[in-house]
């Protein structure tokens, strides 16, 4: 072994040559499975159906709110939950996803925001069809503005907010009746800042949402969704994505291509950025005697397989 060998110079000169082999030897077992595969693809169906390996997704808590378990172990899931479907059927988003009502939707700033905040807000609102961005200015009365939006008969309300001239926040509320939604943002880049980005057109882009499989989760996503018009424009070849891992709110808009009946290229339009939610208040905006549905606490991390959405 090469730990025994006292030569510093020697024992990595022995170290590599074993490593050297054993990569050699691994690397011949590959190719002989890859050629017995060749000619049997159902082994090679059976070997990756057998060995899945364990992940912090497929290995997380038990959690009753799931909606959709495989209760009977068929491995087909339990498929929509009729007590979910109702209630949803009769929340404060059935107006969009029942009576069709179009979005309409206000993006602005905390008061006084600097330029990146403002950047990024404008951003927002040309990503999102029916959006307009409105410039905050002096105004500190959010529930001022609420009432404000929902006189003209505004559907949503996003407030970006601000530390030391980044945003850091978004506020995410849905008139005229709630739910208000709270997220920490990071990672935020704007479209002109990725490399080789493509230009957005003014088409409806179709919706992706994946990953919310919680009753938290899902309505977190029915509010993303009732941002955006129902009936994508499939012309203007443009996706907006919100895939939740681990509880992080991966947010991606892309402009695909078919290259044949098989491939696709994508190119990013941007902006790019990742959520986490902190809050969940029923209601609009009212931080003093809003009524929380879900609230961050550093106790729940009880297990880094716990997940919430």
């Amino acid at each position: 072994m090469p730990s025994q060998i006292k030569n510093k110079h020697k024992r990595e000169e022995v170290y590599l040559r074993m490593k050297k082999a054993q990569g050699k030897v691994k690397r011949e077992r590959r190719a002989e499975l890859r050629k017995v595969e060749r000619d049997n693809p159902e082994l090679k169906e059976q070997r990756l159906k057998e060995n899945v390996p364990a992940t912090l997704e497929n290995t997380r808590e038990y959690d009753a709110t799931v909606v959709g378990v495989d209760e009977d172990g068929d491995g087909q899931g339990g498929g929509e939950d009729a007590e979910v479907v109702a209630d949803e059927a009769e929340d404060e988003l059935a107006s969009y996803f029942v009576d069709g009502v179009a979005p309409k939707v206000v993006v602005t700033t905390s008061p006084k925001a600097h330029a990146e905040s403002v950047k990024f807000a404008m951003e927002l609102s040309d990503m999102i069809p029916t959006a307009d961005y409105v410039r905050r200015g002096n105004q500190n009365d959010l529930k001022k503005i609420v009432q404000y939006c929902i006189n003209r008969e505004y559907t949503d309300l996003m407030v970006i907010k601000e530390d030391h001239g980044e945003p850091t926040a978004l506020t995410l509320i849905h008139l005229p009746n709630g739910p208000t939604a709270h997220f920490r943002l990071t990672s935020v880049v704007r479209g002109k800042e990725i490399e080789g980005h493509a230009r957005a057109t003014e088409h409806n882009p179709e919706l992706i949402l994946n990953g919310f499989s919680t009753r938290l989760g899902r309505t977190v996503a029915r509010m993303f969704a009732a941002l955006f018009p129902q009936v994508p424009e499939f012309q203007g070849r443009q996706s907006a994505t919100f895939h939740n891992q681990r509880d992080f709110i991966f947010f991606r808009r892309h402009r695909y291509v078919f290259k044949n009946g098989k491939k696709v290229d994508l190119q990013e339009i941007g902006p790019r950025f990742t959520l986490k939610l902190k809050w969940l208040q029923r209601g609009t905006f009212d931080p003093k005697n809003g009524e929380y549905e879900w609230k961050f606490k550093q106790e729940l991390e009880t297990s880094k397989r716990r997940f919430f959405l």
